[in-house]
């Protein structure tokens, strides 16, 4: 694992990765998006590693990619040619990996190392945008397929003991995630359902009038949000977020509340 220049905190960073690959497509509908992504950088410590926990990675157990040079998985269809030859040859970190994976199963959390698998694009969207250079090593983990809120906060948690590694935590996902409801919007419409979830998650992560106890079971009781099964008919897109209060169950810096493909969303720093 690359060590940093200077003792560091760790970074926690919940972020939209948008639909598939159109914020490096020049979308106009993504643009709002693509500009957060290239400035959030200049509000963090570099970090000397990047761990991130993707919505479009499940597995039985948690799983971590631990090749020296993973390759780049195109986890998506009916995009322009251009969609399948980008690139980001971030190195692996097999070092990181181990320490993740020996961390997990110290808390009693199963995890296997995976040297075939590549970064996908909610790995190397997101970081293409943030840091173009691609010279930071990556680490991609995935959820657990039971998509159990508890059980990805419990993984935050035992990835917490990570500390003073300048790393940087990436959830990458989407507050609002009905693809249905993302494909039939119409301009000017304001979605009644979106704004009272988001509401909801903005004062569920940011309020410091929340306890910690409190905003931990709101996150894991997050069906009860409103309109919280239109906003997610499926919540893998959101889990990336459980575990990133883990990490730090402190609340969070909201920084970025904008509009992606006409729906709100919003992102999260700890």
């Amino acid at each position: 694992m690359s060590e940093a220049t200077s003792p560091a905190s760790n970074s926690v960073l919940y972020v939209p990765h948008g639909g598939g690959p159109l914020p490096l497509l020049g979308d106009p509908a993504h643009q709002q998006l693509t500009e957060f992504l290239k400035t959030i950088p200049a509000e963090l410590v570099r970090p000397s590693a990047i761990v991130v926990i993707s919505a479009h990675w499940e597995q039985p157990v948690a799983s971590i990619t631990s090749a020296p040079s993973p390759s780049i998985i195109y986890d998506y269809g009916g995009f322009p040619k251009e969609s399948y030859r980008i690139q980001y040859p971030a190195p692996g970190d097999p070092e990181l990996a181990i320490s993740m994976a020996d961390l997990l199963q110290n808390q009693g959390i199963q995890a296997r190392l995976d040297d075939r698998r590549g970064f996908d694009h909610g790995l190397f969207v997101p970081l293409k945008l943030m840091y173009p250079e691609a010279n930071i090593p990556c680490v991609q983990l995935s959820l657990l397929n039971n998509l159990d809120a508890r059980a990805h906060i419990r993984i935050g948690q035992a990835l917490a003991k990570l500390e003073q590694q300048n790393i940087l935590f990436l959830g990458s996902g989407l507050s609002f995630h009905n693809l249905k409801a993302l494909l039939t919007h119409l301009p000017g419409q304001v979605d009644e359902q979106n704004e009272a979830f988001e509401n909801w998650l903005v004062e569920t992560c940011t309020s410091s009038a929340i306890s910690t106890g409190e905003r931990a079971q709101r996150l894991v009781d997050w069906t009860q949000a409103p309109f919280a099964r239109y906003c997610h008919p499926r919540e893998e897109h959101l889990l990336p977020l459980q575990v990133c209060f883990g990490i730090k169950q402190t609340a969070a810096k909201l920084v970025f509340d904008g509009s992606i493909m006409g729906k709100r969303s919003t992102a999260y720093l700890w």
